[in-house]
C-alpha cells in the first residue's frame, strides 16, 4: 500500500481525507500518513484523520516515496505550492471519486494531480490537463478541452465545445455557454451564466455575467 498525504490542512483537505478510500479502485487503496501545510506546526493535530508533518521544506527532505495530493479551493494555490516542491520521491496521483461518470472513457484524457470529487460527470471528447479541482457535481458536456490549475465549484456547468486556460475560477451553480473560449485567470461567481467570451484575468458577475471593472 501506498502512502498518501495531503498538502493544505484546511477544509478541503479535511474532506479529502474523510472520503479517501473512495478515490482509489479497492485493489489500489492509500494509506494517509498526514498533512503538510505551511501554516501548521509539526506535529499539530489536524483533525482525527492525522497530524501536520511540515510544510514544503519537510516535504522537499522527504526521504522516501510519498504520494501528494494538493487540496486548496483556489488552484491557483497549487500552482504556486508545486512550483515549490523539488523532490524526485514526490508523485502526484489523480484523486478520481468511483462515482464520477465518463461516458466516453476512449475519448478522455486526463495529466495528473487532479482532484474530482463525487457526482460530477463528463460526456465524449474531454482532455483535463493537470491539478484541476470539480469540486462536486460538476458536468461537462462533449468536447471540453481543459488546462491546469483551474477550480470548479460545486454545480458548475460547462456546456460542449469550451476551452479554457489555465488559473480560473468558476463559482457554485455558474454556467459557461456551449463554444466559448476561456482564457487565463477568469473568474465567474456563483450563480451567473457567462454567454459571451471573456477577457483573461478578470471577474465576471451577474445574469448575464459581466466583466466587472475595478
Amino acid at each position: 500500500m501506498k502512502d498518501i498525504a495531503i498538502y493544505g490542512a484546511g477544509g478541503l483537505g479535511r474532506e479529502i481525507a474523510s472520503d479517501l478510500d473512495k478515490f482509489f479502485p479497492e485493489d489500489e487503496l492509500r494509506r494517509l500518513i498526514g498533512f503538510f501545510d505551511d501554516g501548521k506546526s509539526i506535529g499539530e493535530q489536524i483533525s482525527h484523520f492525522g497530524k501536520c508533518l511540515g510544510g514544503i521544506n519537510e516535504l522537499n527532505t522527504w526521504s522516501t516515496p510519498i504520494e501528494v495530493a494538493l487540496c486548496f479551493g483556489d488552484s491557483n494555490t497549487s500552482r504556486i505550492v508545486f512550483g515549490k516542491i523539488a523532490n524526485d520521491n514526490v508523485a502526484f496521483p489523480n484523486l478520481i471519486h468511483r462515482d464520477f461518470n465518463i461516458l466516453d472513457k476512449d475519448t478522455f484524457r486526463i495529466g495528473k494531480g487532479n482532484i474530482i470529487t463525487g457526482g460530477c460527470c463528463v460526456t465524449t471528447n474531454i482532455a483535463i490537463g493537470d491539478f484541476n479541482l470539480l469540486n462536486g457535481s460538476v458536468v461537462f458536456g462533449h468536447d471540453v478541452h481543459v488546462g491546469s490549475y483551474n477550480t470548479f465549484m460545486p454545480g458548475c456547468r460547462i456546456s460542449g465545445e469550451v476551452t479554457i486556460g489555465d488559473c480560473c475560477l468558476f463559482g457554485s451553480m455558474s454556467f459557461v455557454k456551449q463554444c466559448l473560449k476561456i482564457g487565463d485567470g477568469v473568474r465567474l461567481s456563483p450563480l451567473s451564466p457567462l454567454l459571451t467570451g471573456p477577457k483573461d484575468n478578470s471577474l465576471y458577475i451577474g445574469n448575464p455575467a459581466k466583466r466587472l471593472k475595478i
